[in-house]
């Protein structure tokens, strides 16, 4: 279709070769560039992306390692865990914190479990009917709620690091040690 809908053909030389030839170059060369662009970085090829959402705002109960993987991952791995469920934790009980001194504890108490839930996961308006407040008032609370456990968590990983550059590439281990070792 990529042939036929352009003027390629037009601009093929019969001095050059077989038009059977030029086919079966075309195609092989239309094939590489799709294996190219499926493996490109830039769009995301052999990386699987693990959702931010998935695992950011996990209570700190749910952060345990399995007595299993405790005694037969290597040391290194159950360091990795266990700093990457320490950084979430410490985030998460700033957020707690903060909260508790503008009086809503039970707001971060009803919305914290639900902080890496899918949009579509969370009823708004249970929860809304559990806190006694306006769906929308629900929803702006939430989305707030998030960002400031973004930003709890990148300065939890800020001070572990002397250079500040390096914070995006150690909250990508931090994520993907989270996803491997908790899923």
């Amino acid at each position: 279709m990529h042939i036929l809908g352009g003027n390629w053909l037009q601009k093929a030389d019969p001095a050059r070769g077989r038009f059977r030839s030029l086919l079966l170059k075309s195609l092989q060369n239309f094939l590489n560039d799709a294996v190219d662009r499926s493996n490109s970085r830039k769009r995301g090829g052999g990386i699987n992306f693990i959702s931010w959402d998935a695992w950011i705002a996990e209570a700190p109960s749910q952060l345990s390692l399995a007595s299993e993987a405790r005694t037969s991952w290597p040391a290194e791995r159950l360091f990795d865990a266990a700093w990457a469920a320490t950084m979430v934790q410490r985030a998460l009980r700033r957020l707690c914190e903060e909260c508790e001194t503008k009086g809503r504890r039970r707001v971060f108490e009803a919305l914290s479990p639900l902080l890496g839930a899918e949009r579509e996961d969370v009823s708004y308006p249970t929860l809304a009917a559990k806190l006694r407040i306006p769906e929308g008032t629900i929803k702006k609370l939430m989305y707030r709620m998030r960002q400031r456990y973004c930003v709890l968590l990148r300065e939890e990983v800020r001070q572990t690091l002397k250079d500040p550059a390096e914070v995006d590439d150690e909250l990508r281990h931090l994520c993907c040690t989270l996803a491997a070792s908790f899923a």
